[in-house]
């Protein structure tokens, strides 16, 4: 993790890992969309102290308003995510499709901005394969009778 010492980053370290001007990283705290886990800004000459994780969720803040997530949505985006992924963050799986933000949750992808509901069932083709192989070794087993024998057309 490079430079984070003990006290974690700050401010103007984290914008600039982040890829954001220091100012969005002010107004983001001060409209707490996120706020420093570390250290808050407590008046005059105080810091920020922002942890590695809120780097993580710093930087999905903004590929998502990159990708054209209205700022109130991204709000509700990481109400959501704070409240139902308990594990790494960088774990979690988005998927943006316009303005929709879906979490792919194991199997299944939920609609975010509808609080969860709008729920798709999401088909791993890696299992599609496994049981298309698992079909098909039978009939390359030679103690298998294969059938009757195919005619020419």
């Amino acid at each position: 993790m490079g430079e984070q010492d003990d006290q974690g980053f700050s401010g103007t370290r984290a914008a600039k890992i982040v890829g954001i001007t220091y100012r969005q990283l002010d107004y983001w705290a001060r409209t707490d969309l996120i706020r420093p886990s570390l250290a808050e800004a407590t008046g005059s000459g105080s810091r920020r102290r922002y942890s590695y994780r809120d780097l993580l969720e710093l930087r999905v803040i903004k590929t998502l308003l990159d990708a054209g997530i209205r700022l109130e949505s991204v709000r509700e985006v990481f109400t959501y995510l704070r409240r139902h992924v308990t594990s790494d963050i960088a774990s979690a799986h988005i998927v943006i499709s316009g303005s929709q933000v879906m979490l792919c949750d194991g199997e299944q992808l939920v609609d975010v901005l509808r609080q969860g509901q709008g729920v798709l069932n999401v088909l791993p083709l890696a299992g599609v394969k496994d049981d298309i192989d698992a079909q098909l070794m039978p009939l390359d087993d030679p103690a298998v009778p294969a059938g009757p024998p195919r005619r020419a057309i």
